[in-house]
Order: structure tokens, then sequence, then C-alpha cells
């Protein structure tokens, strides 16, 4: 399939694309400054662009079968990237007739609040983080008004390592027996699998060690 990725070179984005690319896929890597994707693949192209211009995000999703969400916003903790950025992938995506849709958001959102343990409940999105987490939380909900066919992912915390495939999926919100961590190469590993596999379609799926 051809997928275009929004966030390529995030941590988890970087490692999202090589997987795709692994995976078989024809893959867009889309960021503001691609050029700092080490990467090099005959089925790799390297868009410039700001998610935050609406034109620009549509514009590069003319095309595709498939849209990969990673938007982050580094050490910003005031930043509306995941939001506003999705937003006008959205648009892009209604306007150029391009469905399916993978959103990575984080463990904790909505339902899953339930999953965090105090610390993140209390102190990380309770308090350091908490712009950020509002973010994921609008993000998730623009992505379920969109009449898209979506899937949302919410990992634990990044953790490096490599992908082991040993982690928790689709665990219920009552699950309390978590680390709360999973690697970005495992979250990569299960992004790319939803490009073509639609079990989770329409679902937000939770995933951590």
């Amino acid at each position: 399939m051809k997928v275009i990725v929004f966030g390529a070179t995030g941590t988890v984005g970087t490692l999202a694309v090589q997987q795709m690319l692994e995976d078989g896929h024809t893959v867009t890597a889309f960021a503001r400054k691609p050029e700092k994707l080490n990467l090099s693949h005959p089925a790799l192209t390297r868009v410039a662009g700001d998610a935050l211009q609406p034109k620009s995000a549509a514009d590069a999703i003319k095309g595709h079968d498939a849209v990969v969400i990673t938007l982050g916003s580094g050490m910003s903790r005031k930043s509306v990237i995941r939001s506003e950025g999705t937003m006008n992938v959205i648009n892009g995506m209604q306007k150029h007739g391009v469905d399916r849709l993978i959103c990575q958001s984080t463990l904790g959102a909505h339902e899953s609040w339930s999953n965090l343990n105090f610390f993140w409940k209390r102190i990380m999105f309770g308090l350091l983080l908490r712009p950020v987490f509002l973010d994921h939380e609008l993000q998730e909900s623009l992505v379920r008004a969109s009449g898209l066919n979506w899937t949302i992912v919410r990992p634990g915390a990044f953790a490096d390592g490599p992908a082991t495939g040993g982690y928790k999926e689709n665990f219920a919100p009552s699950e309390r027996a978590l680390t709360l961590k999973i690697s970005r190469a495992d979250i990569a590993a299960f992004l790319s699998r939803q490009v073509s596999d639609l079990r989770y379609a329409g679902r937000a799926v939770a995933i951590s060690n």
C-alpha cells in the first residue's frame, strides 16, 4: 500500500517509516525537515511540509491509500500540533478520498485513564504534561468524529530497546498489571500492522508492557 506518515522524523515516526518499508509498503515521509530522516530506500519519498498548514497537509495526502499520524511536540508542553495537525490531515483525507487513518495517541486518554497509576494520573498527566494530554484527548475526539476508517493506537510511555512483540494489546481499562512502558520499536511495528489489518478499525486500542 502507499502510506504517508505525518511526523516521520520523530522517535516513533522514524521507526514506523522503517518498519513499513520493511513490510513492503511504499512510504511518504512528511515532516518539516524530512532530510533528517536517516533512511535510504527505493520505496521512500520525502516531502517537506507543515501539518499546521492545511494546504501543505492536504496536497501531500493525494494519491495515498492510508495515513499514519505520529505527530509530536518535542519538548514543548503547549503545542497543539496533535489536534490541529490531525484536523488538517482529516480534512485533506476527506478532500482526496483517502479513508484509512491510523493515529498514535497515548495510554490514559479517555476511558484508558483507568489503566494509569498514581504517578501518571497526578504527576505526569495531572500536572507536568497536562496540556499535552488534553491535546491528545482532543486529537482522539477529532479522529472519532471524522467519518474515516480509523484506528487510534494508545501506547504506554516510550522506552528504548528492540521490538519484542511481547507487549499486551487491546486490554480493558480495568487492566492494572502493566509497567506502562513499551519500546518505540514495538509501537512502530504495531502501527505498521494496522495499515492493512482492520481488526481494530473504528476502535482505540491500548498497547503496553
